[in-house]
């Protein structure tokens, strides 16, 4: 599936470039169609990654990073579906910022954080990096409506499922198990989620050691 869906991604931007879109409505309709593949490839990585985790086979590749570099990836990543939708992305991040973290892992943790905001918020995105206590902290702060209740009382031990609106938390699922991948005499990764910050909306912290 994960292979299919590569092929029509790849298929699609090919036809897209040869044939570009006439005008705005045809251009949004487009970036949809990239959107909603992009969406469930990333997904499908996910759950590979997942089993991976499960079976113990997963490769962490843990090197350092400049922090600057991976978020302006995810940005670039979802260029086409932050400008169909008119959203600003505003980015507060050292440029010298540098932090030990499995990139890969981490970029497919950001990238679905800026996929997910995109969906929600308004028109506004921040992102932002820094160190705190000995923590490297990333900051998803949106201007939607934040999150509901249930996703601030932190992971529950069996998360439900929604059938009507197709919300099986995954993502976060996913985050929380790459966050504790990353280990250090001083802890492990960990994540939290508030309302209010910086845009009114919600904001999503990633920690890691």
């Amino acid at each position: 599936m994960k292979n299919s869906l590569g092929m029509l991604l790849n298929t699609l931007s090919a036809m897209v470039e040869a044939s570009p879109p006439k005008d705005a409505q045809q251009a949004k309709l487009f970036s949809t169609l990239e959107y909603e593949a992009a969406r469930i490839n990333g997904e499908l990585v996910q759950l590979l990654s997942l089993y991976k985790m499960d079976e113990k086979t997963l490769a962490i590749l843990i090197d350092e990073h400049h922090v600057i570099d991976i978020i302006e990836e995810q940005i670039a990543r979802n260029y086409a579906l932050l400008t169909s939708r008119d959203i600003s992305v505003e980015v507060d991040c050292d440029s010298d910022l540098a932090w030990y973290f499995d990139s890969e892992l981490l970029g497919g943790v950001l990238n679905n954080l800026v996929v997910n905001c995109a969906r929600y918020c308004r028109e506004r995105l921040l992102i932002s990096a820094s160190e705190d206590n000995g923590y490297l902290c990333i900051s998803v702060a949106d201007d939607g409506q934040g999150y509901p209740e249930t996703m601030l009382l932190g992971p529950a031990p069996q998360a439900s499922v929604s059938f009507n609106s197709g919300n099986t938390r995954l993502g976060l699922l996913f985050a929380r198990k790459v966050l504790s991948l990353h280990k250090s005499k001083r802890g492990q990764g960990y994540m939290t989620i508030e309302n209010g910050g910086p845009l009114g909306g919600g904001v999503l912290k990633l920690h890691l050691p």
